[in-house]
């Protein structure tokens, strides 16, 4: 990006009310917003390819497996996967 491009980026961000500028940031999707929402579309959670269930009991292994969903999920709630074993709200 040029100088004059920079500049004039610059300018528009500058001249967006802050309400519109931080629409894009206000919430998470629906479908992120909390364990609930997700285990609706995926009933046995969401985790990367690869990951195991951390658990003393018997691991879930029926999980819908998607690094980039996965990722787009905890972009948007670092909360989905507590124990940090690479599974959001495994059930």
């Amino acid at each position: 990006m040029n100088g004059a491009a920079a500049l004039v980026a610059a300018a528009v961000l500058l001249a967006m009310p802050a309400s519109a500028a931080l629409a894009g940031f206000a919430a998470a999707p629906p479908l992120y917003k909390n364990c609930t929402n997700l285990n609706k579309k995926y009933p046995h959670g969401l985790g990367k390819v690869g990951a195991r269930d951390h658990t003393s009991g018997t691991p879930v292994a029926n999980f819908r497996r998607s690094t980039k969903l996965y990722k787009l999920a905890m972009s948007h709630n670092r909360g989905l996967d507590r124990d940090k074993d690479g599974i959001a709200c495994e059930k």
